[in-house]
């Protein structure tokens, strides 16, 4: 090769190497950062199992509070309805059977 050609593709191949070296890094670091960091939590938790028992646990109350939660929602439900349900009736007459008493002139 003519050695003018090689002075010019050197500075180029020289730029095209940094700004993929550079993207690389600036792409994949996040990447592996978290890749790191879950890693780290596995070997955590192969250490420490009582983590993981803890967390079921948890799970186990949130799911039961969650159920009663939703009971006492459709029981609120059902004690609103109940407590509509008297005005929506017709009024009913006070007296003695229904029959209007006599009135006295």
């Amino acid at each position: 090769m003519d050695p003018a050609v090689i002075d010019i593709l050197a500075p180029m191949l020289f730029a095209v190497i940094l700004t993929l070296t550079v993207g690389g890094v600036i792409l994949l670091k996040p990447i592996s950062k978290k890749i790191g960091d879950l890693l780290e939590a596995m070997a955590e938790e192969r250490k420490n199992p009582s983590l993981t028992t803890e967390l079921h646990q948890l799970r186990g109350q949130l799911d039961t509070m969650s159920s009663r939660m939703a009971l006492l929602e459709e029981r609120q439900d059902f004690h609103e309805k109940l407590m509509e349900a008297p005005s929506r009736l017709p009024a009913i007459e006070s007296g003695s059977g229904g029959a209007k008493a006599p009135q006295s002139e």
